[in-house]
């Protein structure tokens, strides 16, 4: 785990966004979500969520076919994170190791989406945020995964990754369900991420009834 990349004064804005972030006209990273823009510079996300903390969660070899026969790469995959709300997944293939990772923390943050938390337990109904406030499912490839809500105190009833991308999205108590080939890595890790961006993308009943 490490922090996010510093230098960020000395960014030059390359977008309309990202000119509007520099000159303070957008202060908050959840007014670009709520405004359906779109982030193409990791720096705005730098910008904005100054705590973001990343982590590889897999390294692989992959080769590709040229006219000079194989050639091996590095595909990293990265999470990226706060703990309060806001996660990203990201993949990046170099010959080296460190450029990988580089390439997927750039992707991992043009990636994050904000993860709706809660208490939509029955067991539990505290109120606070440290769950998902509803049960949804995520998808990718022949991977599917359900996440559910549980009483606080539960911990995170997952695989090792999908514990890793829950964490670093805020959630904390949740059971998981999943079928298909879980052994998958980056199936596993998508279709986790499938779930969390729904919880914002989709309002339970009971929450619009709240207003939430």
């Amino acid at each position: 785990m490490s922090e996010s990349t510093p230098g960020i004064e000395s960014w030059t804005p390359r977008t309309k966004l990202g000119m509007m972030v520099k000159e303070g006209k957008v202060v908050s990273i959840r007014e670009i979500f709520d405004n359906n823009w779109l982030i193409q510079e990791p720096e705005i996300v730098d910008y904005l969520l100054p705590d973001l903390k990343h982590e590889v969660v897999n390294v692989s070899i992959v080769q590709k076919q040229t006219d000079a026969g194989e050639v091996s790469r590095f595909r990293a995959i990265v999470v990226v994170g706060n703990f309060d709300g806001y996660v990203g997944i990201g993949i990046g293939k170099a010959k080296q190791l460190r450029q990988a990772i580089d390439k997927a923390i750039r992707d991992a943050k043009l990636n994050i989406v904000p993860v709706r938390r809660g208490c939509g337990s029955w067991e539990c109904s505290c109120g606070e945020p440290h769950s998902i406030p509803f049960i949804v499912g995520g998808k990718s490839g022949s991977i599917r995964i359900t996440l559910k809500p549980a009483p606080k105190g539960t911990g995170l009833v997952a695989g090792d990754i999908a514990k890793v991308i829950l964490r670093y999205a805020g959630v904390k108590d949740t059971w998981t369900w999943s079928k298909g080939e879980t052994r998958t890595s980056l199936n596993f890790i998508l279709a986790t991420y499938d779930a969390l961006k729904k919880t914002y993308k989709f309002i339970s009943p009971t929450d619009w009834r709240r207003g939430v």
